[in-house]
């Protein structure tokens, strides 16, 4: 799967094209650790997360944590995302190898432009 060069992040919305972009939701946006989809022998896409973040575990994040993702978007965690049986689509067994490493999910506090290699930090 191709990932775009930019995405816009609504607030209270989420990404826009996504599915599950939706006001109120607390499942705006899939952040999910870049090393595990590499350990995984998985790319970016594969396991239908919106984010692969870099350098930042977001497993285990607490609820309420906000991260900045480039220059001005914000996103706020909302908690862990569970294994589901898609996984087990993209591989037989993902989705028990995956358990306590599926993701993070957040909603978009500030909205704006997020672009391919935008650093993610904790704020």
């Amino acid at each position: 799967m191709d990932a775009p060069a930019s995405v816009e992040a609504r607030a209270d919305h989420g990404l826009e094209g996504d599915r599950h972009a939706k006001k109120g939701s607390p499942r705006q946006v899939l952040l999910a650790d870049a090393e595990v989809i590499a350990a995984e022998g998985l790319v970016p896409g594969d396991i239908r997360e919106n984010l692969a973040i870099e350098g930042l575990p977001v497993d285990g994040l607490p609820a309420g944590t906000r991260l900045r993702v480039g220059d001005a978007v914000v996103l706020r965690v909302t908690g862990p995302c569970e294994p589901c049986g898609f996984l087990e689509k993209v591989r037989p067994g993902l989705r028990a190898r995956l358990e306590g490493r599926r993701g993070t999910l957040a909603t978009v506090e500030t909205g704006g432009t997020i672009r391919a290699g935008d650093a993610v930090t904790r704020i």
